[in-house]
């Protein structure tokens, strides 16, 4: 079986589990061809990731002169193709609030994916993100006359759910798959009941480094981490002011924030408001195994969030067996279980938010492991990346 991934930029720190998705996938059996839009800007760290780097072929990697140069062939090869092609991108850029010059783009951009998938006779092609890489899948499918599907995530694609763009998507699609059953549940009611069964959910998961790893101690001291992009999504301006009020309210905490982002320069406004400098931490961009060592000196993750999926950085927490603190945000409650794996708070309440990094600073040590252990077993029970990639290669084999 030869399928095609296509995602927006690849690989990226903040993506590792597509990169074990694919691996699971090949590991099924199948050959995954794997393309970008564009190489990722930030500098990867990861050895896996720069191993990815080198194995995708990237659509926007010469410029557009490249892409101009492999379309125009590929059009006249297949006119009346290229002409229902054309058609539908105009007809979808005059409807959509993207507009019909970037419609005309993705349809550039689908016939170099096209080509490349003719040339590797892959039969299916599955995009990541239900925004521009599934509809530039979508796209190169109608001209090839081949199947295609997308992994939805969460926030983009449930503000887009009622667009004309994300009803064709999905309408056209062989199957969606959503990363939670909440993901799911916004994109079936924008929808007529009939595409609803093709709307399916399949999680993100982890590979046997977190699932099997053995549960670190917990550290003496309230070390808390957060792991995730620094971005307005993530509200990590919040938690560093949630900090300094658990701080006053008698908890001598201290917190790492395990990332980088545009928020970079607010957050550190806010430490610095609150004189907190030498009690909260920014790492940069790290690599997986610094994630890891992150997580283990930590006694929770704490990830704030406004609006999400399901991080990933959750379910690494887990298997590690951290508890979390996260709030009540799309699919976070279908993982962290309040009481029993971690704590769960309204986003952008400062004064919840606050309690809960002061409880977990007072929990025991045996309250901490019960919770932990929790943690992992429900982790390794829902997000192995093996048992997920056996749902999408049955749900690949019938079309590929």
């Amino acid at each position: 079986m030869d399928i095609a991934y296509f995602i927006n930029g690849y690989p990226k720190i903040s993506h590792t589990f597509i990169r074990r998705e694919i691996e699971a996938i090949e590991a099924q059996g199948a050959k995954v061809l794997r393309v970008a839009l564009r190489p990722n800007p930030e500098e990867l760290i990861d050895e896996a990731d720069k191993r990815e780097a080198k194995v995708t072929r990237y659509v926007l990697g010469q410029g557009w002169g490249s892409v101009i140069k492999t379309a125009l062939p590929a059009a006249l090869s297949r006119p009346a193709a290229a002409f229902k092609l054309a058609m539908t991108a105009i007809g979808l850029g005059l409807k959509s609030d993207r507009g019909l010059v970037r419609h005309v783009a993705y349809a550039l951009e689908a016939l170099v994916l096209a080509k490349w998938c003719a040339d590797a006779r892959i039969k299916h092609i599955h995009a990541h993100f239900g925004t521009n890489s599934a509809t530039v899948a979508m796209f190169a499918a109608q001209f090839l006359g081949i199947t295609y599907s997308f992994t939805a995530h969460g926030a983009d694609e449930i503000d887009q759910a009622n667009s004309p763009d994300m009803r064709m998507k999905i309408a056209r699609a062989s199957f969606v798959a959503g990363v939670s059953w909440f993901v799911r549940s916004q994109l079936i009611r924008r929808m007529p009941h009939q595409d609803w069964d093709r709307i399916k959910v399949v999680h993100c998961g982890l590979g046997p480094d977190f699932l099997n790893a053995p549960i670190p101690p917990f550290p003496e001291k309230a070390r808390f981490v957060c792991v995730g992009r620094l971005c307005v999504e993530k509200s990590q301006h919040l938690l560093v002011m949630a900090v300094a009020r658990a701080r006053a309210m008698g908890a001598d905490i201290e917190l790492v924030l395990a990332g980088d982002g545009p928020l970079r320069s607010a957050v550190e406004a806010v430490i610095a408001e609150h004189r907190l400098q030498n009690h909260v931490t920014i790492t940069g961009w790290i690599d997986s195994r610094r994630v890891k060592a992150e997580l283990a000196a930590a006694r929770c993750l704490v990830l704030p969030s406004l609006l999400e999926g399901l991080p990933v950085a959750i379910m690494e927490a887990m298997a590690l067996g951290r508890p979390v603190i996260s709030t009540f945000v799309s699919g976070i409650p279908e993982l962290v279980l309040p009481g029993e794996t971690g704590w769960l708070v309204p986003a952008g309440d400062v004064e919840k938010l606050a309690q809960a990094l002061y409880d977990a600073a007072q929990a025991t040590p045996d309250q901490l492991a019960t919770m932990g252990e929790a943690a992992k077993a429900r982790v390794r029970e829902r997000h192995s990346a093996a048992t997920e990639a056996q749902k999408l290669f049955a749900l690949f084999k019938p079309l590929a």
